[in-house]
């Protein structure tokens, strides 16, 4: 078939920029203790579908125990007081901060905010 050089052209240079693109080296750290009510909350409105999205690809999700020691990567962020709180971390220097959950809705708003002022930098 006489499309079928330049398809596999496209195909490969294609392939070739997907694997050469700059890997985003941020992740979403959610602060929870257990017992903690919201963050449970979220967990069911929100962290059951939150690593199929966008954003989660983005940012993947990883989740700190509040009373735990501080994981050595995370010593360079500000205190969290409150659960939950989500910080959004790269190369273990934080980049943006919700503190607390109410719903859904305002967690991807105000998540959005968070992550447009990072790529903006």
């Amino acid at each position: 078939m006489r499309y079928d050089r330049p398809m596999r052209i496209a195909a490969f240079a294609l392939a070739m920029t997907i694997t050469t693109a700059p890997a985003l080296a941020a992740e979403l750290v959610l602060f929870e203790y257990d017992g903690c009510l919201w963050c449970e909350e979220w967990k069911r409105d929100v962290g059951t579908y939150y690593a199929k999205t966008a954003e989660g690809q983005i940012a993947p999700l990883r989740i700190v125990d509040l009373l735990d020691r501080r994981p050595s990567d995370l010593r360079r962020i500000r205190p969290v007081r409150a659960t939950p709180t989500f910080v959004l971390v790269e190369n273990g220097r934080e980049l943006g901060r919700i503190t607390g959950y109410t719903d859904a809705r305002s967690f991807w708003t105000d998540f959005g905010k968070v992550l447009k002022d990072w790529r903006g930098r």
